[in-house]
C-alpha cells in the first residue's frame, strides 16, 4: 500500500472490504476464479494508481463494480473473438477432439458459452446489471454502482432482461434445448 500521506489511506480498507466480492461478480461474468481474482487486482490496481483527486466522490464501490464488470466483458469480447478464430482454424482442417468428460458437461459449457456471448453482446449497461443481480446485489447496491436512480432499476432490469431473452431466442430458438 501507498505511505501514509500520498492520499490512498483508505485504499487497504476498501481492499478488504470489496475485493470478495469483486472477485464473485467477475466469477460469474468469465466463468474462472483465477482469471476472476486477476481482473480484481486489475480494477484494484487502477483504483490504486488513480490521483485521490480523481476517485469518484462518495461512490468508490460503484466504480469499482463497473470497473469490474467493464473488465468482465473485455475479457468475454476478447474469448468470443478467440473461440472464432479457434472454430474456424477447426473447421480448415486438423482432427477434431472428441470431448472426455460427459455429454452433461459439454452441453453446461457450450450453453455458458451462448451466455456469455450474447452478454458481450448486450449494451454494457444492461450486461452489468444482469451480472450484478445475478451475483446477489440488492436493488439498492445495483443503483449505486450502476450510477442511476434507485427507483429506476427495476424497469432497467426488465429491459436488459428483455434484451438478452430477445437475443438469445434469435440466436438459438432454432435448436430444440432453448
Amino acid at each position: 500500500m501507498k505511505t501514509e500521506g500520498s492520499g490512498h489511506e483508505h485504499f487497504e480498507e476498501l481492499f478488504l472490504a470489496h475485493y470478495s466480492r469483486i472477485v464473485a461478480v467477475l466469477q460469474r461474468v468469465v466463468g474462472d476464479f483465477g482469471r476472476a481474482e486477476e481482473l480484481a487486482s486489475e480494477v484494484f490496481l487502477k483504483l490504486y494508481r488513480k490521483p485521490l483527486a480523481e476517485w469518484p466522490e462518495g461512490n468508490v464501490p460503484g466504480w469499482l463494480y463497473r470497473t469490474a464488470t467493464n473488465l468482465g466483458i473485455d475479457e468475454l469480447r476478447a474469448t468470443a473473438r478467440r473461440h472464432r478464430l479457434e472454430q474456424s482454424a477447426a473447421v480448415s482442417g486438423g482432427p477434431v477432439r472428441v470431448a472426455e468428460n460427459g455429454l452433461d458437461q459439454m452441453l453446461r459449457s457450450e450453453r455458458q458459452q451462448r451466455v456469455l456471448g450474447i452478454l458481450a453482446d448486450l449494451k454494457p449497461a444492461q450486461a452489468q446489471m444482469l451480472l450484478l443481480r445475478a451475483s446477489g446485489h440488492s436493488y439498492k447496491e445495483l443503483a449505486a454502482a450502476l450510477d442511476v436512480e434507485p427507483g429506476s432499476v427495476g424497469t432497467l432490469l426488465v429491459r436488459a432482461e428483455a434484451a438478452f431473452e430477445q437475443s438469445y431466442r434469435e440466436l438459438y430458438s432454432h435448436e430444440e434445448d432453448v
